[in-house]
């Protein structure tokens, strides 16, 4: 049976709640907490696992005592991973074609020499985050980043995470498939894949429809609470639909769009032991 979903009025979430994801990442989710706060909020007592962690909209909205977030981007964990330890960006930061591209030459120079794990190459990362374009994260089959510059006319850039470190603390981060990722029988475990449009790039192979179908069995059997957020495409919904989710529909904002559409999208929350 399909439910709509109604919004909640917005709890109050303290001083921490104010913090703002620390990077610009497409698809975020920031506007889905409304939602999820209404769900989360029955099983507080519940771990969160993230197994798309991405820009850490939803965690950061949701502000759990305690969650496991995962992303198969090595980089992006390596950043959270700094700020855990208490960030503070030492490179020259500014919104310069020029040093856009001489910190990317270094941020992949990094990469092939395997010193990706560095302080240098997170505080690299989120300069490139903050001023490429349209707040991108593109790797080729090298593995070597490649979003060229942004076109922002200004850029307001942080040089410490110490505000965000007591939080994080609380966090455990892992870089893994979310085959991979092991969940406890009581976890809440929340999953944002990349959503089902052609060209995704989930990881160099991308995220393929084995891959859409591999997440929804596995989190089909998570005794748990589960919530799946994806686009409500024809065969997601049936998917979802045929391993007994309850689903709710909502129009999602779209935040990057190539050809300028601003249209609703039709977002499908799949739900299960809630």
């Amino acid at each position: 049976m399909s439910i709509p979903l109604i919004l909640p009025e917005r709890n109050g979430l303290g001083e921490e709640g104010s913090l703002p994801p620390p990077l610009k990442w497409a698809g975020g989710k920031r506007w889905l907490v409304p939602y999820l706060s209404e769900i989360y909020g029955l099983h507080r007592n519940r771990t969160l696992v993230e197994l798309f962690a991405g820009g850490m909209a939803v965690t950061l909205g949701l502000l759990p005592e305690r969650a496991r977030l995962n992303d198969i981007n090595p980089h992006l964990i390596n950043f959270y991973r700094w700020i855990q330890r208490g960030l503070v960006v030492d490179i020259p930061l500014a919104n310069d074609e020029n040093l856009y591209y001489e910190h990317r030459r270094r941020f992949n120079r990094l990469i092939r020499e395997g010193l990706w794990e560095s302080k240098e190459a997170a505080e690299l990362f989120y300069y490139l985050n903050r001023t490429g374009y349209n707040g991108l994260c593109r790797f080729n089959k090298k593995g070597e980043f490649n979003v060229p510059f942004g076109k922002y006319k200004t850029i307001a850039y942080r040089r410490h995470f110490l505000d965000y470190q007591p939080l994080f603390s609380r966090f455990e981060f892992t870089a893994l498939d979310f085959r991979q990722v092991s969940l406890q029988p009581e976890d809440f475990v929340y999953a944002d894949p990349p959503y089902d449009v052609e060209f995704t790039k989930y990881a160099p192979d991308g995220f393929s429809w084995k891959d859409q179908v591999d997440l929804a069995e596995l989190l089909s059997t998570h005794p748990g609470p589960v919530v799946i957020s994806n686009q409500a495409t024809r065969r997601i919904v049936d998917l979802y639909k045929s391993l007994g989710y309850e689903l709710r529909f909502l129009d999602a904002p779209r935040r990057i769009s190539c050809d300028g559409n601003r249209q609703p999208a039709l977002e499908v929350l799949a739900l299960r032991n809630l």
